[in-house]
């Protein structure tokens, strides 16, 4: 790290800092401050939703996927067109007629509060685990061996970080969190294209680190649905399609994109611009780490031991970062990761303070609190949720397997199972108040079973097929759980029903 690296860092927490200002003055209703008014362009929406879900963790685990397991995790993208037709139409009207501020109040108008307390519950699991995470990716896998930082440094670099996201997240409210999703997009694509760019002129063309055959140590092409093999092409468009259909139909913080645009042509607009960036960058990631294995490979003196492409994949990208980029450049791709890390950061913090909130505390209150009211105690949560966040990251090490796996095993466990209960409240007529906890109950139960299969002596499944499975578990259990003649039937029948509250 020199002087010009570290200026270009300090200028990115600035600028992140200085947005956070600039809208806390422009929040004068809570309208405002949790959904941007209602009004917030779908362009920067939609790069917003892009810059929270690839987070740092996608960000380091894409290059790294690519290096040692090849090419595979790029089949994922050949469904985005059914994603945004799922959504896009499926989804998003329905969601956009429910005038409310948190998602889980749709479970509540269908089922009554006790579903709507577990799925603001599962999503604020879900969401601690998502944050702790990237904190530890973002300072063990980047920090820590680019800056040299020991154990304690690490902790430190990670508290600096979560409070910097902090204090413009609280400050300025969802508009700022927008803005600087946006502009951190922009940071990870251009970061992902100067490694490229660098890479190419320093070998003397795309030819020299484009692999002209299938590495020996990549994983072996298959197409089928082979649930014991890692990925597969149908596997990986199947996991790919139910994450992002589970995401954007239940996740708070893609619900909270949608409500904050005019209606829902503009928030279809922000879905399309979500899944082209996605593509864009995603594929751009995988790229980077072909070029990094080919700057390896005319450098071998740089290489070392702890980078292997096997047992170190995701140290290559950042070790690369270390030695083979020129002064001020090894800043510009540490502030990219940063963006990814506090994009989402930002956003998970907001999204669960507001759930916090809007579920768990103004639910519950027999007198109203007023807009400043209830603003001042949405930035105090964020503040708990900051230091929650901290201290859970410490134990996300424990977890075996690469980045991906990490992601699957312990940030997306309950990304199916929450949205089985807005599946149930969208789509089965039928659906009781019964039959969506069961549903939720076996979907998490199918998930644990298949991400710890092996742990739990059952035979090995690949973790690419925790959401499908979940999925579909969840939503049969819970339509025959429905049928039985236990409880009353909800209050609001499906998507065409009326909105009224149950008890």
């Amino acid at each position: 790290m020199r002087l010009l690296d570290w200026l270009v860092i300090a200028g990115y927490a600035a600028g992140m800092l200085a947005i956070g200002q600039y809208y806390a003055r422009r929040n004068i209703t809570t309208d405002d401050y949790l959904l941007g008014g209602r009004r917030m362009s779908p362009f920067a929406v939609g790069l917003s939703l892009f810059a929270t879900l690839t987070s740092a963790l996608s960000y380091l685990a894409v290059p790294g996927e690519m290096i040692k397991h090849g090419p595979m995790q790029l089949s994922q993208f050949a469904v985005f067109p059914l994603i945004g037709l799922v959504v896009g139409w499926g989804m998003i009207p329905f969601i956009m007629r429910q005038k409310v501020t948190s998602a889980y109040e749709i479970l509540e108008q269908r089922f009554g509060l006790s579903v709507r307390l577990v799925g603001a519950g599962m999503f604020l699991t879900m969401r601690l685990a998502w944050m702790a995470t990237i904190l530890y990716a973002t300072s063990d896998k980047v920090l820590a061996p680019m800056l040299g930082l020991g154990p304690q440094a690490t902790i430190l670099a990670s508290v600096v970080m979560c409070v910097i996201t902090l204090i413009y997240t609280a400050e300025g409210g969802l508009r700022a969190v927008v803005v600087t999703d946006a502009v951190q997009s922009l940071i990870m694509l251009g970061g992902a294209v100067a490694v490229i760019v660098i890479v190419t002129v320093d070998l003397g063309g795309v030819s020299a680190w484009w692999p002209h055959q299938w590495a020996a140590h990549w994983d072996a092409p298959r197409f089928g649905f082979d649930s014991t093999t890692r990925i597969t092409f149908f596997g990986m468009i199947t996991a790919a399609f139910a994450w992002y259909v589970c995401t954007c139909g239940s996740d708070q913080m893609a619900i909270q994109r949608w409500l904050s645009t005019r209606d829902v042509a503009a928030a279809r607009r922000s879905l399309f611009t979500t899944l082209w960036a996605e593509a864009l960058v995603g594929i751009l990631l995988g790229l980077v780490g072909l070029a990094v294995v080919g700057y390896f490979t005319a450098h071998p003196e740089l290489f070392t031991e702890s980078a292997s492409l096997v047992t170190g994949a995701d140290r290559l990208f950042p070790r690369f970062v270390m030695v083979g980029l020129p002064a001020g450049m090894t800043g510009v791709i540490i502030a990219a990761v940063l963006a990814a890390a506090m994009s989402s950061l930002s956003s998970g913090m907001n999204s669960s303070s507001l759930v916090i909130t809007e579920d768990f505390i103004v639910r519950f209150r027999s007198k109203p609190l007023t807009d400043l009211g209830r603003m001042k105690l949405v930035r105090w949560i964020s503040v708990s949720i900051g230091i929650a966040v901290i201290l859970i990251s410490l134990l996300v090490s424990q977890i075996e397997g690469n980045l991906l796996d990490v992601c699957y095993r312990a940030v997306n466990l309950l990304t199916a199972p929450l949205f089985v209960l807005f599946f149930m409240a969208m789509f089965v007529r039928w659906a009781t108040t019964f039959g969506a906890l069961m549903a939720a109950l076996a979907s998490v139960t199918t998930a644990v079973c298949i991400a710890y299969s092996a742990t739990l002596g059952l035979p090995p499944i690949s973790i690419m097929w925790i959401m499908p499975g979940s999925l579909v578990v969840g939503v049969v259990c819970g339509s025959v759980a429905s049928l039985l003649p236990i409880g009353l039937p909800s209050k609001l029948s499906g998507p065409r029903g009326s909105a009224n509250r149950g008890d």
